[in-house]
């Protein structure tokens, strides 16, 4: 039996691994069909084996750990290529692997007519083989280089329709903005590894307790490092630029980087060595404090935008925002708790979202659709039941994570009120632009006639995304064997809770009054000079972009311009001119005439003779 379970633990990276491998060395050649097995049923295959390892630990309850070989040996370092799963690491794989299934059977007729069909499933496999890799590390350095994956392969989804040069720009700014912060990561394992002497976590974590007292220098530098790049993997303020330009992948891609994947890697690092953040109250407080302001920030962004994606990848900044202030107010249960939620209606909201681009012949712009309600009841009802969830409305399973955020939030001493007022205006806000979406999209007027339906392939994942999305949240995995139990909130006000319950209630009123019932008019407010400034204010992410640009793009183009004639170059272009001139002169003796070519072997002879003849004398 153990030796079942420790097969069953190293196939889950290895399957969708090996199916990457297969597909692309195939270049394209193999049937769809097979790809399509050998895409989805890799992951799916995954699934299964995750199954099987959360059922044996929450039988035994106890770590499995696997060591498959030593990876490197330089001294006493020897990291591993090893995996560690608890409760936490269950939680995780069973996103990456339950819902990046789905994803995957999702986008077997999503993408059927893409002539590289092949390509995207092995790019999309090893993202996923990848992520997995990141979660099931024993060691920092083998997570770095799940981390390190993850970043290539969203380089290579994100602009997969290369041949818009718009998207592989979007490319290159996700792979540029997120190395910034994987930079941070570094130095901070650098750090960590000569003041403690390894990089295993567990044992890492061991070391940091008794080497350092709460509030130290180093535990605050080098998890400040590691905020470092959990910031910019999981897109929050300053590095969180990239995320909505990533909408230039297809969207299964942006539903498996939203909500299964990438983003989530910086919560899951916080998460992972939360015993070296307790040591660094003020870097948690920090962590508090990017939440809070990120997901206000991208929940007014959200408001203003009409791609439907867009409106997507700004709330997934802002519901990050939340797992962030979780983690910062040592509520480490229900920020991964609201991970695991978010995976489901994200995911969900996503391939809806894809459905209805891909029926109304690839329109984002949600003011060019609506009336969708009955020519697309299932993703009608997708989009409904994802909405709900996002704006926490009460028995979704966002309302059950997010509820608990803000309560323990509240609890906090001095400044979490302040926390809680901004979680529970990110609330508001995140009620009334879900609605919006939902009423603008599938009510009214239709402007756009849907020219098919999305078959059982689409449909059928959503389905079940639907029932995660209202069930979700009646149940918890195992996280109690990772992190301590979670606050019951008995020293909460019953009144806070009322007006935490009764805030996402309101944003929906609020969004029927403005978007449906049309009872409430703010079209004088938005098109006075105040109003259109503060929409296009927001519409642009808060200058966030031009900023970086003027001060960072500008900076360093013009820096490039400049030194591109600097002394150094003439040196080396000294050394091209030279090789140039004797080119010139060697080329002039190849002249074609025999009588050259005679007298130059004549003259070579006897010059050698000669050479020969002094040598030996």
């Amino acid at each position: 039996m153990a030796s079942n379970s420790l097969m069953a633990l190293w196939l889950i990276p290895a399957l969708p691994l090996f199916s990457a491998a297969i597909l692309l060395v195939s270049t394209g050649r193999m049937p769809k069909p097979i790809v399509s097995v050998m895409g989805a049923g890799s992951v799916g295959l995954s699934a299964l084996c995750v199954v099987a390892i959360a059922q044996k630990f929450l039988t035994d309850g106890k770590v499995i750990e696997l060591t498959l070989w030593t990876w490197m040996a330089v001294g006493d370092f020897t990291p591993g290529i090893a995996f560690y799963v608890d409760g936490l690491t269950i939680v995780m794989m069973s996103v990456i692997t339950g819902v990046g299934f789905l994803i995957h059977l999702y986008s077997t007729e999503f993408m059927a007519e893409d002539e590289s069909f092949c390509r995207y499933f092995a790019y999309m496999n090893l993202f996923v083989a990848m992520m997995l890799l990141l979660v099931m590390a024993d060691n920092l350095l083998l997570l770095y280089l799940g981390w390190e994956g993850v970043g290539v392969c969203s380089y290579l989804l994100v602009g997969f329709w290369h041949q818009d040069a718009n998207n592989g720009k979007a490319a290159r700014k996700a792979f540029v903005v997120t190395r910034v912060g994987d930079t941070a990561m570094a130095l901070g394992l650098f750090l960590l590894f000569t003041e403690l002497g390894t990089l295993n976590i567990q044992q890492l974590l061991s070391n940091a307790g008794q080497e350092w007292q709460v509030g130290d220098l180093i535990p605050v530098i080098a998890t400040a490092l590691l905020l470092g790049g959990a910031v910019g993997k999981s897109a929050q303020i300053p590095l969180h630029t990239w995320l909505p330009d990533a909408m230039a992948g297809p969207t299964p891609v942006s539903a498996l980087i939203h909500a299964a994947t990438m983003v989530t890697a910086g919560v899951y690092l916080i998460a992972r060595t939360h015993g070296l953040f307790l040591l660094a109250p003020e870097t948690l407080q920090a962590v508090a404090w990017v939440g809070v302001l990120t997901l206000l920030l991208a929940a007014f962004t959200a408001l203003a935008q009409h791609d439907i994606k867009r409106i997507l990848a700004y709330s997934t900044i802002s519901q990050i925002g939340y797992m962030f202030l979780a983690l910062g107010v040592s509520a480490f249960s229900s920020g991964i708790f609201h991970l695991m939620t978010h995976a489901f209606f994200k995911a969900l909201l996503f391939l809806a979202a894809g459905a209805v681009i891909h029926c109304l012949h690839h329109e984002h712009n949600i003011f060019r659709m609506g009336g969708l309600r009955t020519r697309l009841p299932v993703v009608f009802w997708s989009f409904l039941i994802g909405s709900a969830a996002l704006a926490a409305l009460p028995f979704t399973s966002g309302f059950y994570s997010k509820d608990a955020i803000l309560l323990s939030a509240w609890e906090l001493p001095e400044i979490g009120p302040w926390l809680w007022a901004g979680g529970l205006l990110g609330a508001l806000l995140t009620s009334i632009y879900s609605f919006r979406l939902v009423f603008i999209v599938f009510f009214g007027e239709a402007k756009t006639k849907p020219d098919k339906q999305p078959g059982w392939k689409m449909a059928g994942p959503l389905i079940l995304l639907c029932g995660l999305s209202i069930i979700g949240g009646w149940f918890v995995l195992p996280l109690t064997h990772v992190f301590p139990t979670a606050s019951d909130h008995h020293n909460v006000a019953h009144s806070i809770e009322i007006i935490s319950i009764a805030t996402p209630v309101i944003g929906v009123l609020i969004a029927y009054l403005l978007f449906l019932g049309r009872q409430i008019s703010i079209a004088n407010l938005v098109e006075s000079n105040v109003g259109q400034a503060l929409k296009n204010f927001w519409f642009s992410g808060w200058r966030f972009d031009d900023l970086y640009h003027a001060v960072f793009v500008r900076t360093y183009t013009g820096l490039a311009h400049w030194w591109r004639h600097e002394p150094v170059d003439s040196i080396y272009n000294a050394i091209i001119s030279i090789n140039q001139w004797l080119h010139r002169i060697f080329s002039a003796t190849q002249s074609g005439q025999l009588r050259w070519y005679a007298s130059s072997m004549v003259l070579g002879l006897i010059v050698l003779i000669a050479l020969v003849l002094r040598h030996s004398s």
